[in-house]
C-alpha cells in the first residue's frame, strides 16, 4: 500500500534543520503485514529525543530511515499467527519488541531483548527484513516502529492493547516516555514508602519520571531543570521543591533515590552527587557514546550506594503499560501534562529545532 512518512535522508545534518530539513515528508510502499505481524494506522506519534539522536548524529544509524517510535494507532490487518489482537482495536507502540526467549527476555525487564536491539541495531523488524520501500529503494524502520507515517507494519510483539478510554495522544506517550521514566520508579529502583526521590532533567522522560514519583505518594519530590519554565511546571505538578542545576550544586540537597535523564555525562555527575548515603542513582538518559563521567568508587563503597542502568524503565510494556493506563484512568497520572503542543507531519523539521532547544516536552504529530 501507499502510505505518507518523514524519512531521514543524512544523519548529522546541521541544523536548524527547519531550514536543512533533513527529514523529508513524501510517499513510500509499505508491504502487508507477515507472519506475526500487524499493520497499524497511525494516529498520534511523539516526538522524542531518541529521534532527535538520530537526526543530529548522537545515534548512528542506517538511512535513509522512516523516523518515529513513540506512537498509538489502530490495527487494521493481521499476519498470519496473530491470534491475541483484533482489527479496529487500539495499540501502543514500543521501540524495544520482546522475543520472549532470550537471556535478556528472562531478566523481568531488567535488560533488553537481545534478539529485539540487534534488529533496531540494523533498522529492520523483529522478524527479520524490512517491509517499507520509496523507488524500489528499500528503507530502514526506525526501532522496529517507524511511526512519522500514516501506517506502520510492525512485529506483534512491538504493540500493546489499551482500551478505547485512553485516548490516541495520551496512548502515545505511555509507550516512551512514560514507560522509560514512569519505569526507572516502578521497576529498576522503586522508592520505600517515605523516601524522596529526585529528578535531574525534565524533558518529556524525566517529567514522566516526576509524575510517577508524585503518584507513588511518598516523601519529598524534588525536580532538577535548567529552563525556568518546566520548573515552574514541576512545581504545578507536585514537587516539593524545585531547582536549577546551579543552586543543586550549592545547596546540597540529596534524595533517597535519584534519577537521571537528561542524557548528559555532568547531569549524571551532579545525580550521583544528589544521592544520599544508602540510595540509588538510576540513569535513563542516553548521552553521545564518547560521553564520559566521573565518580569516586570510595563514595560508593563508604556510602554504600547503588548506580542502577535502567533501557525503556526495565519494563516489560505488555506487564506496565496496563497499570500506567489505570493510574491515568484514576487521575492519578496526569499524562496529558507532557503534551507541550499538537502538529502536522509536515512540522517534523520544525519540531527537531523545538526540541533540540528545550522548549518542548512531548510535541504530538496528529495522522
Amino acid at each position: 500500500m501507499r502510505i505518507t512518512g518523514a524519512v531521514l535522508e543524512e544523519v548529522g545534518r546541521p541544523g536548524p534543520w527547519a531550514r536543512t530539513r533533513p527529514l523529508t515528508v513524501g510517499e513510500l510502499e509499505l508491504d502487508d503485514p507477515g507472519p506475526g505481524e500487524v499493520l497499524v494506522e497511525i494516529a498520534a506519534a511523539g516526538v522524542c529525543h531518541s529521534d532527535l539522536s538520530v537526526v543530529d548524529g548522537n545515534r548512528t544509524r542506517p538511512v535513509p530511515m522512516l523516523l518515529g517510535h513513540e506512537a498509538s494507532g489502530r490495527v487494521t490487518a493481521l499476519g498470519a499467527g496473530v491470534t491475541d489482537l483484533a482489527r479496529g482495536q487500539r495499540v501502543v507502540m514500543t521501540f524495544l519488541p520482546r522475543c520472549g526467549e532470550c537471556a535478556g527476555c528472562a531478566t523481568n525487564g531488567r535488560m533488553p531483548c537481545g534478539p529485539g536491539s540487534a534488529s533496531n541495531g540494523t533498522g529492520e523488524l523483529l522478524g527479520g527484513g524490512r517491509r517499507l520501500t520509496r523507488d524500489g529503494v528499500p528503507v530502514h524502520h526506525h526501532l522496529g516502529v517507524s511511526a512519522f507515517a500514516t501506517h506502520a507494519v510492525v512485529d506483534a510483539r512491538s504493540v500493546v492493547a489499551v482500551d478505547d478510554d485512553v485516548p490516541p495522544d495520551v496512548a502515545a506517550v505511555l509507550g516512551c516516555a512514560v514507560l522509560t521514566g514512569g519505569g526507572a520508579l516502578l521497576n529498576a529502583a522503586p522508592p520505600e514508602p517515605g523516601q524522596s526521590v529526585m529528578v535531574v532533567g525534565l524533558g518529556g522522560v524525566g517529567m514522566a519520571a516526576l509524575l510517577t514519583a508524585v503518584a507513588l505518594g511518598g516523601g519529598d519530590v524534588v525536580a532538577v531543570e535548567g529552563v525556568a519554565a518546566k520548573r515552574d511546571q514541576a512545581r504545578d505538578l507536585g514537587a516539593t521543591t524545585v531547582l536549577d542545576p546551579a543552586e543543586l550544586a550549592s545547596r546540597g540537597v540529596r534524595c533517597d533515590v535519584v534519577v537521571e535523564a537528561a542524557g548528559n555525562a555532568r547531569a549524571f555527575e551532579a545525580a550521583f552527587a544528589a544521592t544520599a548515603p544508602g540510595g540509588r542513582t538510576v540513569t535513563v538518559g542516553l548521552p553521545h557514546p564518547d560521553a564520559r563521567a566521573e565518580v569516586s568508587p570510595l563514595t560508593l563503597v563508604a556510602e554504600a550506594r547503588t548506580v542502577v542502568g535502567s533501557y525503556l524503565g526495565s519494563a516489560v510494556p505488555s506487564r506496565d503499560i496496563p497499570v500506567f493506563a489505570q493510574w491515568w484512568r484514576e487521575g492519578r497520572l496526569p499524562v496529558e501534562a507532557l503534551i507541550s503542543s499538537r502538529i502536522g507531519l509536515d512540522d517534523v523539521n520544525h519540531a527537531m529545532d523545538e526540541l533540540a532547544a528545550g522548549t518542548a516536552l512531548r510535541q504530538i504529530i496528529e495522522l
